[in-house]
């Protein structure tokens, strides 16, 4: 990807949900070894789980019809986004500036 909008790391992120998607992933050790200059081994897993819930979820309502949104509504969010891609780097800059270290261990009882 030869776009200065986004950093190496989130190119290495959109990298690997490209091919996770299309399930290419498997075959291809040099997105991983891209992946891995970028993300340590779990934050490669915490990635691959986020895409593949994200995936999950779309297939699951896509195949069930289910209307998430209404068109308009989703035109409006493709205009905002470009509309205003420093609001949305700052937005996901903030999430990832306040992303815990650790999350609480659960009590399996």
């Amino acid at each position: 990807m030869e776009s200065s909008l986004f950093t190496a790391r989130e190119k290495a992120a959109i990298l690997l949900a490209e091919h996770v998607t299309l399930n290419t992933a498997r075959q291809r050790d040099d997105v991983f070894e891209i992946v891995h200059k970028e993300y340590d081994d779990a934050e490669v897993v915490e990635l691959t789980m986020a895409i593949c819930y994200f995936n999950l979820n779309n297939r699951f309502v896509d195949s069930l019809k289910i209307p998430v949104e209404p068109m308009t509504e989703v035109d409006k969010i493709k205009t905002s986004a470009r509309t205003f891609p420093e609001k949305i780097r700052q937005y996901l800059q903030t999430i990832s500036d306040n992303w815990p270290e650790s999350f609480p261990e659960t009590n399996p009882d």
